[in-house]
């Protein structure tokens, strides 16, 4: 039977290094300005050594997201307060960055919508919500759950987490306290150890940069390996604004060679789908003939047209070929 993970201590955070008090800057209050910013930028940088230290578990964690959504899985984000905003941040870019549906990235808030505007106190503390805001969701064994807590103890991520186990979906946890208590209950921990903030306590500021470089690592690369890019062009791109349309037809101009203007007539024969276009392009096929071709090629556009686009790209940034890599 899975374990709960709700917490029986007396303190629970009395301990932890996101509670704990900075030695370089106890001098806060009192402090120059342009030394606070001096200071913040030195913590700051303590961030990517610790991210770099879960450069494994990350990758690990790309792969879980990579295979559930190739299954047709769903990617779920659960937390409170700053930790859970960005995992909002992330669920909400993705459609209009990669094409996704929204159902097939969510994130889970505690408090709802509205404490995405503004702090809802006390909602993090709901474990039995946590719980009845993922079977709301009715999950599957295709899909994965991302807990996010800076201190690791958050209740209302805890019963999120105890309601996917007992579904059978994988666990991703992401925290700022290697210590917390979850090695055997999730499928993976990723911790990078950022130390405590200069304001006592704020985990808004180290711990939420960390979190937001390692979710910016686990979606952008998860979704990189499915197809979603093109070299480093971004060939799922909702064309829904006027930004994300010149984008649009400027990646098609630089895969395909052709104006600005026919980039515009071939998008609009294309749906504006980028993917399509490029393929209706290079392979002189139909919509629905590219649309075929992409199906087969399981979405990747360079399978879908036999091209690498990395010399194209070399060419338009003036830059030398790569040197052949050693047998």
């Amino acid at each position: 039977m899975p374990q709960d993970l709700r917490s029986a201590q007396a303190s629970k955070w009395e301990s932890l290094p996101t509670e704990a008090i900075n030695p370089n800057s106890l001098g806060l209050d009192t402090a120059p300005i342009g030394e606070i910013i001096d200071l913040m930028i030195a913590e700051d940088r303590k961030v990517v050594a610790a991210v770099h230290r879960e450069r494994d578990r990350i990758a690990h964690g790309v792969e879980i997201i990579a295979q559930a959504l190739r299954r047709g899985g769903r990617i779920f984000f659960i937390g409170a307060g700053t930790s859970g905003r960005l995992g909002v941040v992330e669920a909400a870019e993705m459609p209009p960055t990669f094409g996704t549906s929204p159902a097939s990235v969510q994130a889970i808030m505690a408090g709802g919508k509205d404490a995405v505007f503004k702090a809802k106190e006390g909602v993090e503390d709901d474990y039995e919500e946590g719980s009845r805001a993922i079977a709301r969701l009715r999950p599957n064994k295709k899909d994965v759950i991302i807990g996010v807590s800076a201190s690791g103890l958050t209740p209302f991520v805890r019963g999120g987490l105890t309601r996917a186990r007992k579904s059978g979906l994988r666990i991703i946890f992401i925290t700022c306290w290697p210590g917390a208590d979850l090695q055997n209950f999730v499928d993976l921990v990723i911790a990078p150890s950022v130390g405590p903030e200069v304001l006592t306590g704020s985990t808004r500021l180290k711990a939420a940069t960390a979190t937001k470089m390692v979710l910016n690592m686990l979606t952008t690369i998860a979704m990189v390996r499915i197809g979603k890019a093109y070299g480093n062009l971004m060939v799922d791109v909702q064309a829904n604004s006027q930004k994300l349309k010149d984008r649009a037809r400027r990646i098609v101009g630089i895969v395909t060679g052709i104006g600005y203007d026919s980039a515009d007539e071939l998008l609009r024969r294309a749906r504006w789908n980028v993917k399509v276009a490029v393929v209706m392009h290079r392979t002189g096929t139909s919509y629905t003939g590219a649309l075929a071709k992409l199906k087969q090629a399981e979405g990747s556009t360079r399978d879908a047209i036999g091209e690498d686009i990395e010399p194209r790209l070399r060419a338009l940034l003036h830059l030398d070929e790569p040197k052949a890599k050693a047998e």
